[in-house]
């Protein structure tokens, strides 16, 4: 059930982030939800190997390589979904940021009306 939650506070993050950012470009609601649901996947496999492997980097940066990380997770999922473009290094990491806070707004508030 928690994987679900977090398909579609990333999907609908993905496409409000696309609404308000230019350089982020998601066609449909249905394109938003399989690139949420591929980012979802990448943040479940990927993303913890990556941080075990770039941990040095992580922890000499104080901790600012990992929004690098979370950008190369969202630019990966774009890299699967036809239809989802991130324009530049830059727009992906401002878009996982942002991303980031509104799939966790949306996590918590659909955990909660779950219970």
């Amino acid at each position: 059930m928690a994987l679900l939650i977090t398909w579609v506070a990333n999907s609908l993050a993905i496409y409000a982030v696309a609404y308000v950012m230019g350089g982020v470009s998601v066609p449909s609601l249905a394109v938003a939800f399989l690139a949420g649901g591929v980012l979802s996947l990448v943040n479940l496999i990927v993303k913890p190997i990556l941080f075990v492997l770039t941990l040095p980097f992580t922890i000499v940066t104080l901790g600012l390589f990992y929004f690098v990380l979370t950008a190369f997770c969202l630019w990966l999922a774009s890299v699967f979904v036809p239809g989802f473009v991130l324009r530049g290094p830059l727009t992906a990491v401002v878009a996982s940021i942002l991303i980031s806070i509104i799939s966790a707004i949306i996590n918590r508030a659909l955990t909660r009306a779950n219970e």
